[in-house]
Parts: structure tokens; sequence; C-alpha cells
């Protein structure tokens, strides 16, 4: 039996390469002939490819290769955002897909999907995807993007580290080939993100790869229902609960939440009680909090352009080392994520009646991203805060705690009025359509303890059985299918019982609900509010 099958393909594509490079070093013009040389067909290929970060260079150049020569690819990055992510697939150079989210791609993938020009594996979690790096689907390629390199090839990756570091190793301890766009190369780098030894090849592109605000939100654009759902949030849920650590998914539900922070937060007296340790990107809209003194810690999964200064005029609040520069890792953020937070937030597509949720649905393919493991209670944690013991109960004559995992969505769509709440998600359909092995569902009813709506707060964590659970979800679902199913009897019952919470109920008064509330109402305000140091990137709109 013969072992050294990966040591003798990376060789002989080294072989293939040497030509091309000075050392570890090829120039910009010679990219093409040094993917052709490094590739075979049926190659697994991560061509970063994370969620704000893309080796773009490589991936104009990729889509150049003529399909006839290399093809049957099998991509295994975490994100699709590029045209080209997807034009592999349309030239016939790959045929096979594993991801974890495709948002500006959704429609796309779909489209590729249904006319089955892609196979789609599985939708991601990241940390599953990250996993199946090192077991069963390592890169024989991975394409990085950074910031800058040293003569010696090693590489800076800046405030934007998120997942390359992890790449690199997988790809490297399997005999694969490194390939790094880097942005310039440096004397003397700040610090090194990933070490020379673990890549193969750089090409310094000398200009900026593609980087996008994705977490920024302009307070501007946050509507007054918005506004409702967060302060019952921050009241119904966040204060009983004593929240302390915590992520919010990206949204304007949860931007609302952190500017109402120091307003309505300040007048519930919830300073230093909640909310001061988190596990997110730099949200710009964090600023009035942060300068508030509401935020003691985050952890960050990748950088936020526009946030650089600010990052580094608060190390106390970021990962900044003594560089001065923030470094973020999207995998040890989504451990911290799955094991070390009270409460994730977000919002989802569609619900159904049991409280399962999808952003796989008719016309998009939106991925899952971090939900399933920053939306779930890993059965492996130990340790308990006052906002998972406050959630959890007795199993089998056992206490376990529980994480707070709160979906929060208006009933319809405020754009185009479509109901969030449907009796079957799409992505049942999808999965009998042939799209999809299995539904693919990013979190499961059982993990959600609470759904928050324009109509109330549904405690799932109180419900005993799966029948309560769906007269709970029911309740607060509106004028959908699944809140038709609701009656006034249920209701009450519920209400009597804690599990369903109105705005009545919480002491809210829905008049307060108004922009008036934020501290910021545009983009220039956040600027403001940082003492200048935000800066917006340029055509940013949040």
């Amino acid at each position: 039996m013969k072992f050294d099958r990966l040591v003798e393909s990376y060789r002989e594509r080294m072989r293939a390469a040497a030509g091309l490079a000075e050392g570890r070093f090829v120039a910009k013009e010679d990219a093409l002939t040094l993917l052709r040389a490094v590739l075979r067909s049926g190659d697994r290929v991560c061509i970063e490819g994370n969620n704000q970060k893309q080796a773009d260079f490589f991936a104009r150049e990729m889509v150049k290769i003529d399909p006839a020569e290399i093809n049957g690819l099998h991509m295994i990055q975490s994100t699709l955002v590029l045209d080209e992510h997807l034009e592999v697939f349309r030239r016939g150079l790959a045929d096979r897909l594993d991801f974890a989210y495709s948002g500006p791609q959704s429609k796309a993938l779909y489209q590729l999907a249904t006319e089955k020009k892609v196979q789609i594996g599985a939708i991601h979690t990241y940390l599953e995807l990250y996993g199946r790096y090192f077991v069963d689907l390592y890169p024989q390629v991975a394409i990085l993007a950074a910031e800058a390199c040293d003569a010696a090839g090693n590489i800076y990756t800046g405030g934007n580290t998120e997942d390359s570091p992890t790449i690199a190793e997988a790809t490297r301890f399997k005999m694969g080939v490194v390939l790094v766009q880097a942005r310039q190369q440096m004397e003397q780098l700040p610090r090194v993100d990933i070490p020379a030894s673990w890549v193969d090849f750089i090409v310094v592109t000398g200009e900026n790869y593609h980087l996008q605000p994705l977490f920024t939100r302009n307070p501007g654009k946050i509507t007054s229902q918005q506004i409702l759902m967060a302060m019952m949030t921050l009241k119904g849920i966040y204060q009983p609960y004593g929240v302390q650590a915590l992520n919010h998914g990206l949204g304007y539900a949860t931007a609302a939440i952190e500017l109402l922070l120091p307003t309505y937060g300040a007048q519930l007296g919830l300073k230093g009680n909640i909310a001061t340790r988190w596990v997110l990107n730099p949200h710009p809209t964090l600023i009035p909090a942060i300068e508030a003194g509401f935020v003691e810690h985050i952890y960050a999964f990748g950088g936020e352009p526009g946030m650089e200064e600010y990052i580094r005029a608060r190390p106390d609040i970021f990962a900044v080392g003594p560089d001065g520069s923030m470094r973020s890792n999207r995998c040890y953020a989504h451990i911290a994520g799955l094991y070390a937070i009270d409460l994730f937030i977000g919002a989802t597509l569609q619900i159904d009646r049991f409280g399962n949720s999808s952003t796989a649905i008719r016309g998009m393919i939106a991925g899952f991203g971090g939900a399933p493991n920053l939306g779930g209670t890993p059965p492996g944690r130990r340790h308990n805060s006052v906002a998972t013991t406050s959630a959890g109960g007795l199993r089998e004559d056992v206490f376990r705690g529980r994480k707070l995992v709160v979906q929060i969505t208006p009933t319809r769509t405020e754009k185009r009025d479509i109901p969030v709440f449907v009796d079957e998600l799409d992505a049942q359909q999808l999965h009998r359509d042939g799209v999809f092995s299995e539904p693919p569902i990013m979190i499961a009813g059982d993990q959600v303890t609470h759904i928050v709506t324009e109509q109330g707060i549904a405690y799932l964590d109180r419900c005993m059985d799966c029948d309560t659970r769906q007269k709970a979800v029911a309740a607060v679902a509106g004028e959908t299918p699944v809140g038709a199913k609701a009656n006034a009897a249920d209701r009450d019952k519920l209400r009597a019982a804690g599990i369903l919470k109105t705005v009545e109920d919480l002491g809210i008064d829905p008049a307060m609900a108004t922009p008036e509330l934020l501290p910021a109402h545009s983009l220039e305000d956040l600027v403001a509010a940082s003492g200048g140091l935000y800066r917006i990137p340029p055509g940013c709109k949040g």
C-alpha cells in the first residue's frame, strides 16, 4: 500500500510552478499560469471566500482558466460573495460546493442549484466547515488574501484575520498548496499571522482586496417597529435573565438594541448589569454604548472597515496587541459563541409552526453562517451563568443550563409584506426537489428559547411540550398562516403561564418606540459619537 500519494502530488505541483517563482514570490502577470500549474481537475479548492475579505485578484484570474483543461473542482469556501465565486460553476470549472453563507449571491446560487449546475453538499455552520477542513474536506489548493507579507514570506492579515490561519493550517498539513495574494510587501510586519513555512507562493498585487462593511447599519434606516422589538427584548429578556455575554446577528433590529443601550437601557438601570461582554464584529452602532460605559469587552470574528482608528484608540475594549491593531479570528470567535456566551439573537427568513427556521427559501439560498453554532446549547458546556441557569431546568432529575437563543423578526417582512411564519419551510420543498439531500434547517425549534415579534415575546424555554411550543409560536405570528391558528383562549392561558408577554404585559408604551429614542440617527452621528475616530467607508450607505 502506498502512503505518500499526497506528498508526491504536492511535489509534482511545486515542480510545475517552480519556474514561475523567485523564492515564494510570483509576478502578478504570472498568476493565471501559477493557477494552471498547481490546480488539477477534481481538486478541493478553498478560495477566500470569508465573511468580509476576499481573494478577489485570484478569483478573477481563476475564471480565465479553460474548463477543457481544468474542471470538476469542488469549492469548499465559507462564503460566496463575488460574482466570480459562481462564475466557476457557470463556466464548468467547478461542479460541487460546500459553504456556509452566500448573502450577496443567494439569488444567483438558487438559480444555479435549480439548474443543476452546482451540486451542494451542505450549508454548513462555520465551525462545521472548518472542522471538515481537518477531516474529509482538506483543500488541495487554498488561496488567501492578506494585508502584507515580508521578504521571507511571513503573512500579516491585519484586522481581518478571520479564518485565514485555519485554512492555511488545514491545507499545509495535508500537503496542499497555499497561495496568498498580498496587498504589499513590508520590510517589517506589525506581527506574523501566518508563518512563511505555511505558504508556498505569494503574489504582491499592489491593490486593495475586496473588503465589505458587512455589519455596518445606518441608524437612519431603523424603523419604529424594530425599535419596539428592541425595547421588548431589553426589558423582557436581557433584563430578567441577566444577559452578560452575547452575540448579535447582523440586522437593523439588533442594531436598534445596541443603540438603545445608553438611552432606554439606562432608563431601565441596566448599565453594568447586562451586555458587558460581546462576541461580534466591531459594529459601529455599538459606539454610543461603548462611550457610555456599557461595554467592557468585544472579541471579533473579523474587522469592520472604518472602525480601525476607533479600535486602536479603545484597546481595553477590543483584542488589540502591542502593535496597536486588532486581530480577529473567526474560528476562535465561533468557539466562544458556542461555549462562552449567554445569548444569541438574530433574524431569519422563515419560521415554521414548530419554531424551526431557515434562510434557504424559494428564490434564494442565503446560507446560515454561524447561527447554528451561536444559536445552540452545546451538550459539552459545563459552566453556567445567571442567564443560562434562568433558562435551564431539570431533565431526568439533573439540572441543565441553557443558552438563550432568540429569533427577532416582524411577522411579515416590512418591505414586501411576505409572511415570515409559514406552515412548512421552503427548505422542505428544496429537499424534495433534490437541491439538498436533507432539508436545510438553520436553527431547530427545540433550540430556540424566545421569539420576538411586534406581537410580543414567546418564551419557548418555558414550554414543556411540543404542543405548547406550537401554540406559543402561533401567538406571536400575527397575520400569517401560523398566526391564524392562534385563538384568544390559548393566548390567555399562555399569558397567565408567563409563556407569552405582549407589549402591554411588559409595560412598554408603543408611542415611545420612535427614532427619537436612538442616540444616533445617521452614520455621521456615529462619527461624531466616536470623536471623529470612526470613518464611514467610501460608498457605504449602511
